[in-house]
């Protein structure tokens, strides 16, 4: 192939530092493979502005990549305050939702957008606010109020997000900020769409509903960030089209000792079912200000693609951070090197159960057995190259070949996976050729190397399964 081929996948989110055209292009250049768009930021004008943006760029490199929309599901924060509250330990602290509630004597009351809190947190929970940097107690309630009591102590402002450790809330999971979102994604034909604080499957199935009736094709990314999800990822995993290990508001909501377990859990448990996981949060969080990654940072990374994660996804690094373009090239540096470490080990995989996936292993089995050998699919739904992809080969390359833009772009999601765009022929034998010939062509392949070929094609009515061993001429 023209380059090392790099199999963990790279995700960029979009902000102000990289929403101009220029600066896509040098993602893009820099190898990022899906771009997120964060909704919890973004207005509807900007969205469809910078997809468009996105697919113009795309078409003009000759490298067609995917959009994801993250929505923001529930989300509680405090309301707006005249000015920060500077608050000591032990400082008494109440958490209204009753704005005509008067306040107590010598207390400050503090404004919650959510009317249910007083119903679901019980006296003796912890209240954490600013991403985890506040910490209190509630010591009572009544109708209008929590009375806590301060643990940690810190400046409060205006609109800081409330995390509650262990409460299930009533918030409804798919918020109407969150349809009007994705109506405007649909719109616009985003590829994937990530369900933020996922508590349980029946979450998925509501969202998967709503994007059939509007004939959307967008796959469902669940988000695990709370005690719930965890309980639940088993059924989560099953009811979704991937997962992404969200580790900003998991680590707020689970004891920090937990989130490595967690993590590793978590992509164990999508490996073993087939589906792809994106490890998320604090990947390269220095490089906001500083041109190079801290030592940890390099080797939690590097976990992660030990680990077999699909994809690692890069925040405010390149929404706002000042080094964008180097935190991608640093990701895909790591990612190779790591890739080559572990080129001979077999890895773990999904289970090959069912006859067609047992067909698909045979072709990871015998590419692992001839070195330097890459895997050709050709795919029309994306089940021959995702399932490939499970079974982790190692260190060959999937080339997959679809007729479909929309399923090319998904394909750019999962781990070894380099989607590719052709019209299947109804002559299983001249799409083969016009492949191979695509491939020679690029250079992603040369006269003497060995392909393994996976199709399922349809011959008097049956579809047929079959290996191939081809020696490229």
């Amino acid at each position: 192939m023209t380059a090392p081929f790099r199999h963990t996948k790279i995700i960029a989110t979009l902000g102000p530092a990289t929403e101009g055209e220029a600066m896509l292009g040098r993602l893009l250049d820099a190898g990022v493979d899906v771009l997120r768009l964060n909704m919890a930021h973004a207005t509807h004008d900007w969205t469809r502005a910078v997809i468009r943006r996105i697919r113009e760029v795309s078409a003009r490199q000759g490298r067609e990549v995917a959009v994801m929309m993250d929505i923001k599901g529930p989300e509680i924060r405090t309301g707006t305050l005249p000015a920060p509250l500077a608050l000591r330990e032990g400082d008494p602290l109440d958490l209204v939702v009753d704005p005509a509630a008067p306040a107590r004597p010598g207390v400050p009351a503090v404004p919650v957008n959510y009317p249910g809190l007083v119903h679901d947190v019980p006296v003796g929970a912890a209240v954490l606010v600013d991403n985890g940097l506040l910490r209190f107690h509630v010591e009572a309630k009544d109708a209008a109020r929590l009375t806590c009591r301060t643990l940690v102590a810190g400046e409060l402002g205006s609109r800081r997000h409330i995390n509650l450790p262990g409460v299930r809330v009533s918030l409804p999971s798919f918020t109407e900020k969150d349809r009007a979102d994705t109506l405007v994604g649909i719109e616009a034909g985003i590829d994937f769409l990530a369900l933020s604080f996922v508590r349980a499957a029946e979450d998925l199935e509501a969202l998967r509903r709503f994007l059939e009736e509007r004939r959307s094709r967008a796959r469902i990314i669940a988000k695990i960030e709370d005690q719930s999800a965890i309980t639940n990822l088993e059924a989560i995993i099953e009811a979704s089209d991937g997962l992404m290990v969200a580790r900003g508001d998991l680590g707020i909501e689970c004891p920090f000792e937990e989130l490595p377990v967690i993590q590793r859990r978590a992509i164990r448990a999508c490996l073993a079912r087939g589906r792809p996981v994106i490890v998320a949060t604090h990947m390269l969080e220095s490089m906001i200000t500083q041109p190079v990654p801290t030592r940890a940072e390099i080797t939690d990374v590097a976990h992660a693609v030990f680990e077999q994660a699909d994809a690692v996804m890069l925040s405010g690094e390149t929404t706002v951070g000042r080094y964008p373009v180097e935190c991608v090239r640093m990701l895909d540096g790591i990612a190779r090197r790591i890739e080559r470490e572990t080129a001979g080990e077999e890895g773990a995989g999904a289970a090959f159960t069912g006859e067609r996936m047992k067909v698909l292993h045979a072709a990871v089995t015998l590419a692992r057995q001839i070195p330097g050998a890459r895997l050709v699919t050709f795919t029309r739904h994306g089940f021959m190259a995702q399932g490939l992809a499970a079974l982790r080969p190692g260190a060959a390359p999937i080339l997959a070949f679809t007729p479909a833009i929309g399923l090319l772009r998904q394909l750019r999601l999962l781990r070894g996976v380099e989607p590719h765009l052709l019209e299947l022929s109804v002559d299983p034998n001249d799409t083969v050729t016009r492949a191979l010939a695509f491939l020679r062509r690029s250079g992603r392949a040369a006269s003497g190397d060995k392909l393994v070929i996976a199709t399922d094609i349809v011959a008097e009515d049956r579809r047929v399964d079959s290996v191939q061993l081809r020696t490229l001429a």
